[in-house]
């Protein structure tokens, strides 16, 4: 017989990603609304292992839907890697008597519940926030949408000074193993080319086409990096390029952490509220926990923790494709 689920816990744990704080909204206010407890677990894993849980109730999560980051704060937890770490957090979920949880985050959040939802009678529940898109079973991530167009709007007046002066950018965009964010946002502002770490740079190629491009005299071109481009970013790009054209202007400008804050965009909140509430759901019904909700062609679609550790979100290669012609 399947236990019921009346105590939940919810935490945010990895990178933080805009529309966190909308989950989490949509967690609390959807269990309340249930009659089921809410507990907030402050600064992820590592905060159910120091018990750094408090109750929340509606007026917890007022006036936070619009705002970055996450009021549950985030950490790295290296202790809930050892089985003793996860004992530890076990025990102070069971004294409060929370018996279901509720991860947002990555992979790496991920991994985390389903090694603990294995070893405890606690089911777990993921909601992917990340900015990188990176997993596989839901078209849309807690945070790309925000992530993206932080960039786009960067890079279009980063644009303006390019064409103002001639002169070639490389914009470094994050994405560690991740090139979603460079490839959406150098689509969408009209790169030149698009440097990503599912696809070997042939920096020939890219030399070859920035020449040619000199020749017909345009003068405006932006290369959108990926931080975890195989060349080694933004920087390392630039000194290469340097190396092969040495007359031109060539400007670094790397976006960095700018990418992960601000305020969510609609469909963020609505993506976030919608897995917030389905994951509460989700708990209460006792038939698909232990799984990663995401959204795939508008439907709710639910991944099991072990295969959504396992598996990333590939890049269509005709992407590259429409890049190039686009680019011509």
């Amino acid at each position: 017989m399947k236990k019921k689920v009346t105590k939940i816990g919810v935490l945010t744990s990895g990178g933080d990603a805009p529309g966190m704080n909308a989950a989490i909204r949509a967690v609390v206010r959807t269990g309340n609304y249930y009659g089921l407890e809410v507990f907030g677990i402050v600064r992820g894993y590592q905060g159910m292992i120091d018990n750094d849980m408090y109750k929340m109730e509606n007026r917890s999560v007022a006036n936070i839907i619009q705002r970055g980051g996450t009021i549950l704060k985030t950490a790295r937890c290296k202790e809930f890697f050892e089985p003793e770490g996860r004992k530890k957090a076990y025990e102070n979920l069971k004294k409060l008597g929370i018996n279901g949880l509720v991860v947002i985050g990555g992979d790496g959040s991920f991994r985390g519940a389903q090694k603990f939802s294995s070893e405890f009678d606690i089911p777990c529940i993921g909601l992917p926030g990340t900015i990188d898109k990176d997993m596989a079973g839901t078209d849309f991530t807690i945070g790309f949408d925000t992530a993206v167009n932080t960039a786009v709007e960067a890079i279009d007046k980063i644009r303006d000074t390019a064409d103002a002066h001639d002169r070639l950018f490389i914009i470094e965009v994050m994405g560690r193993d991740s090139g979603y964010i460079a490839l959406h946002s150098g689509v969408a502002t009209g790169a030149e080319n698009i440097l990503i770490p599912e696809h070997k740079t042939d920096i020939e190629e890219l030399i070859s086409s920035l020449q040619e491009k000199e020749k017909r005299k345009k003068l405006v071109n932006l290369l959108v990096v990926a931080e975890g481009d195989d060349f080694g970013g933004g920087n390392e790009v630039a000194k290469l390029v340097k190396q092969k054209l040495p007359n031109a202007d060539i400007k670094v400008c790397i976006l960095g952490h700018i990418q992960r804050g601000g305020a969510p965009s609609c469909l963020d909140r609505l993506i976030a509220s919608r897995l917030g509430y389905a994951a509460v759901e989700t708990l209460i019904q006792g038939d698909k926990v232990n799984t990663m909700i995401g959204i795939v062609n508008n439907q709710l679609h639910y991944t099991p923790l072990d295969q959504a550790v396992k598996e990333t979100q590939t890049i269509d290669p005709e992407w590259l494709k429409i890049v190039k012609i686009l680019a011509s």
